[in-house]
């Protein structure tokens, strides 16, 4: 294609919303166009990237025997209703909901479990069927409140989901190690740097749940990992070994002490002369399920901290957020500071960490004003608590098996895995006739990727200074000839016949026939990224023509042979990954 002919309109200032580099280089380039907060128009170039990232899906997904297909974009609440999740995808506030003039609700897919399991009902009798793969490419929608970052968190995105349908979960294993094949080809395809990491299923549900993240500064996902032993989570799933504790000793008679204006636990530390890790600081928790509400109260080591994920997944509620001023002193009957275990009401729910079982002699709260309490034994002086991983893990704390030392990075969440078991087919009472000739629920997989997400998580990973540097099998060029001067007869003539050579070679390249001065020129295509480049311009009468590497900016004159066919063999090597 001539850029001549290509609608570009590059901007030399970042956009006043534009926050993380790749944000701002898809917007300068003329990439992506805000239409509304959380909503774009995907500019001819970036139509170009997504398509070919489609494309390496679309194949990697058929070459494991998954089959594409097409589900509505709007659903039916009673299909929302029948698994169970219309109530938490509203609490939630990420689902768009609209009615019909007849006043029957639906919402706008978030996601599509239960449209792919009342189709697959429908469809599939018996276990001679499976097992099935089935998957599609196509926009999903949710209600951000603050979309942010570009295509990274907005309201609109495009999104390849599929679905496994086995007969057991021995079956369903296989068809989960096929996908986890086909997502490592998918994102090692795209020229990406990612980690494979332990997540939290979320709001989807199930187990068995991995995420794909692409590594990069800007990355809102912290992920904790160890290098020695290949350990690698989301930070909202990690477990870790925490740091020791105390001994515990003997249980000594519980002591009350006065402790003004002693609130935090750096405080207690200096107080008491006692380490955080022999405290137990209570912490009060809104937990919101579907149905109620309810005030909760969780005890935490002092050195330690709560992960508020682990805790939704112990209540199993739909969501959890710290207790305001006024709530925690109409259930301690204490200032913020002092909430602890003992005295607690009885209709307030018990929790505490994993790390305080077994523990005594602890140093806690006595949801008294001014007050704290020493020697404190859970079991004799309180209730005892029901013990959860609730906990945290950090950085430099001990891997779960001890291998070695996690260290963490931020990452861009781009795919998602899930075993799903029975949750949807059970709910749903989507059966298939078994091999004993009762009905059986499928048991299920669900596979997510970004599609618009991998694209710019990309950029993020692969600029500079000026502009974005596209790896080449997602670049929506992957080389571009420059005519410097297209007044120049002998520039314009040798720039059309490697431009030619080129596309006849199989190289996806474009031509920069524009007019203007070369400056401008020159940096709109490095803004735009295109991975390799041949710029002709005054050595064109001697065959001689500037290689450039965009990723480095390495440049080289060469004769036009020698630069075309070190221009090939660079690609070839990048299509062989």
């Amino acid at each position: 294609m001539r850029l001549s002919q290509l609608l570009i309109a590059t901007l030399r200032e970042d956009p006043a919303d534009a926050e993380i580099p790749s944000h701002k280089l898809l917007a300068r380039g003329g990439y992506i166009v805000k239409t509304a907060s959380g909503l774009y128009t995907y500019g001819p170039l970036m139509w170009r990237t997504l398509k070919k990232i489609i494309e390496i899906v679309r194949e990697e997904l058929d070459r494991e025997g998954a089959q594409e297909l097409m589900m509505p974009i709007m659903h039916p609440k009673e299909l929302w209703v029948r698994s169970g999740r219309w109530d938490r995808y509203v609490a939630d506030g990420i689902m768009f909901t609209l009615q019909d003039q007849k006043g029957t609700d639906y919402c706008l897919g978030p996601t599509h479990e239960e449209v792919i399991t009342d189709f697959a009902d429908t469809l599939i009798n018996s276990y001679k069927q499976l097992p099935v793969n089935l998957y599609q490419i196509q926009d999903k929608f949710r209600d951000e409140i603050r979309p942010r970052y570009g295509l990274m968190r907005g309201r609109e995105f495009i999104m390849m989901d599929a679905y496994s349908f086995d007969v057991d979960a021995a079956a369903l294993d296989v068809s989960y190690a096929k996908m986890d094949r086909a997502y490592r080809r998918i994102f090692t395809r795209c020229g990406l740097e990612f980690r494979s990491v332990q997540a939290d299923a979320g709001a989807i549900g199930g187990s068995g749940s991995e995420e794909f993240m692409v590594i990069a500064d800007a990355g809102e996902d912290a992920i904790l990992y160890c290098e020695e032993s290949g350990y690698a989570a989301n930070v909202e799933k990690a477990d870790s070994v925490p740091p020791e504790a105390p001994g515990c000793g003997d249980p000594l008679p519980l002591e009350k002490h006065a402790t003004p204006d002693v609130r935090t636990v750096d405080q207690l530390v200096a107080f008491f002369s006692l380490p955080a890790a022999a405290m137990a600081k209570t912490l009060l928790y809104q937990a919101t399920w579907s149905d109620r509400e309810e005030v909760v109260a969780v005890m935490m080591r002092g050195d330690l901290e709560i992960n508020e994920v682990k805790l939704v997944n112990a209540l199993d509620c739909l969501a959890v957020a710290l207790a305001g001023d006024e709530t925690v002193r109409r259930v301690t009957g204490a200032e913020v500071g002092f909430a602890g275990p003992i005295g607690l009401p009885d209709d307030v729910r018990l929790l505490a960490d994993r790390t305080l079982e077994r523990r005594t002699n602890l140093l806690t709260g006595c949801n008294e004003t001014g007050y704290h309490c020493l020697n404190v034994d859970p079991g004799r002086d309180c209730r005892m608590p029901s013990f959860h991983d609730l906990r945290l893990a950090r950085a430099g704390e001990l891997a779960p098996d001890r291998a070695g030392v996690l260290k963490s990075a931020r990452g861009i969440e781009v795919g998602h895995i899930f075993k799903l078991g029975t949750k949807y087919s059970k709910a749903m009472q989507a059966t298939f006739m078994g091999e004993d000739g009762k009905p059986t629920p499928f048991v299920m997989g669900c596979y997510g990727i970004g599609v618009s997400r991998t694209a710019q998580s990309a950029v993020e990973q692969n600029h500079d200074d000026a502009g974005i540097c596209w790896p080449a099998p997602i670049a929506p060029f992957e080389a571009v000839v420059v005519c410097v001067d297209v007044k120049k007869p002998e520039q314009v003539e040798l720039a059309e016949r490697i431009w030619t050579e080129l596309r006849d070679a199989g190289v996806d390249a474009c031509l920069d026939d524009r007019p203007g001065r070369p400056g401008p020129k020159f940096k709109d295509v490095e803004l735009l990224g295109f991975p390799y480049g041949i710029y002709v311009g005054r050595g064109a009468a001697d065959g001689v023509v500037e290689y450039v590497v965009r990723k480095g900016r390495a440049k080289e004159e060469l004769p036009v042979a020698t630069a075309i066919a070190r221009l090939r063999e660079a690609l070839a090597a990048e299509r062989a990954r």
